[in-house]
């Protein structure tokens, strides 16, 4: 691997051509990062909780301060509408704030006599560095998913942005340097060579958001590291016959949000065979109104236009109803990819069992509720889902049924800072959001004295 300096150019989505370029971090780089955490970690940790809050809110109003530029960096690399940015920007202020109360909340066991003669009690401990390694979908508000707890419970971070997405990373450490303490919060920006490093050098947790292939190698070369993983999702959607009627709107408004460049998005609707060609043409018409360049953005970049493409050009759906790319002038060589309906495809369907990761719902039907389930579940990942129906005690048997660490009925995409977020098998392992989330940046310490001595 090369140490000499590297610049690599960084592509605007939009319109496929290079913005600008990127000096990109090596093992000089890395290790710099992880020191200047690791030296500035006692000093943040040892803030009494009601400092290290404070500091937190403040981080958040820098934040909404300059909100602005925070949207402009988080469109400039990823493309998205202005509205789903702004909503990044507010969604990141809102759980830095959620984190600042959290961890005065004080969630850990109380202390007390568990054996005769003893008092015990257990402290919780920041883990000390953390690795944070986050994608190109959500730049901002992966971010804040991992730094939010991980500053909260007194560690510092290395943030790590994906190669194409590191502008609100720079925003980042600008404010969290104002706000926190010096090196509380420092940024190296690379590519998947510069993670690598960043997972090798002296540090005490890995956080990674990221693909599956990705999460495997981050936990090979971590060894007996922390690691906490949210890898991909390719997340079924039950369909009852008597789901409401915005069933089909609400499905195609989820998955075309983010340009369906979401791990938790819907990706394969499945419903009954009575319900099949009623579903498909709900979901088409409701496809048919979204143009990809007005309604939503681009795919992030070349390589992921490119998955779009192999996995669309391999299936071998019967049915393909193409919604329609509506570009601004200028923008026609960008990433833009239609939105998707696909139907009367196989199980072993390349666009069924692989994550397209794209504005694409593919549709199955199945002959009753337990075959509707038995498909739902039959796929390695197991990160998100969501039942759509009527009768109440059907669609809960349904979610408690479901192979999954997140759960909606008759929504799809809805997620607040007090509820956690995490997966199960091949997406992963670990609790993002919600108090919970603060153990995982934080390791216990039991502490037992002997009352009387003789």
């Amino acid at each position: 691997m090369s140490q000499h300096p590297l610049t690599l150019p960084l592509t605007d989505p939009r319109t496929g051509q290079q913005r600008s370029s990127l000096a990109v971090g090596r093992a000089p780089e890395t290790r710099a990062a992880v020191a200047a955490a690791r030296r500035a970690q006692p000093a943040w940790a040892a803030l009494t909780p009601r400092e290290r809050a404070r500091r937190l809110l403040r981080f958040a109003d820098l934040i909404e301060e300059d909100a602005a530029a925070y949207v402009r960096a988080e469109q400039a690399g990823t493309g998205k509408p202005v509205a789903e940015a702004q909503g990044e920007v507010e969604n990141c202020a809102d759980l830095l704030r959620f984190y600042a109360g959290a961890l005065r909340a004080d969630t850990a066991p109380a202390g007390g006599r568990r054996m005769p003669g003893r008092e015990s009690w257990v402290r919780w401990e920041p883990m000390g560095v953390v690795a944070a390694i986050v994608p190109w979908n959500y730049p901002l508000m992966m971010a804040a998913w991992r730094i939010g707890p991980a500053l909260a419970a007194g560690n510092t971070v290395v943030l790590k942005p994906a190669l194409t997405t590191p502008d609100t990373a720079v925003l980042l450490a600008r404010d969290a340097a104002a706000a926190l303490v010096p090196d509380a919060l420092v940024t190296v920006a690379g590519d998947r060579d510069t993670g690598r490093l960043l997972v090798a050098e002296d540090i005490d947790m890995v956080a990674f958001t990221g693909s599956e292939a990705g999460g495997r190698d981050v936990a090979v070369r971590a060894a007996l590291h922390r690691v906490s993983l949210e890898l991909g999702g390719n997340c079924p959607a039950l369909v009852l016959p008597d789901a409401p009627d915005d069933t089909c709107a609400e499905l195609v408004r989820a998955v075309t949000y983010n340009a369906g460049q979401s791990c938790a998005a819907p990706a394969r609707v499945i419903t009954l065979r009575e319900n099949y060609d009623r579903t498909i043409a709900g979901l088409a018409k409701a496809m048919s109104e979204r143009r990809a360049g007005s309604d939503f953005g681009p795919l992030n970049n070349a390589d992921q236009a490119a998955r779009y493409d192999r996995i669309v050009g391999s299936s071998a759906a019967g049915i393909d109803h193409v919604a329609g790319i509506a570009p601004r002038p200028g923008q026609e060589n960008g990433f833009w990819r239609p939105g998707r309906i696909l139907a009367d495809l196989a199980p072993d369907d390349p666009a069924v069992v692989e994550e397209v990761f794209g504005p694409v719902l593919t549709v199955q039907a199945v002959n009753g509720i337990e075959e509707a389930l038995a498909s739902a579940n039959s796929v390695p990942q197991a990160l998100a889902a969501s039942v759509w129906g009527s009768d109440t005690a059907t669609t809960l048997a349904l979610a408690h049924e479901l192979n999954a660490g997140e759960v909606w009925v008759n929504c799809h995409l809805d997620q607040s800072p007090e509820l956690p977020h995490g997966g199960r098998g091949t997406s992963g392992h670990g609790t993002d959001m919600s108090v919970l989330a603060l153990t995982e940046y934080q390791r216990p310490k039991t502490v037992t004295v002997r009352l009387h001595t003789h």
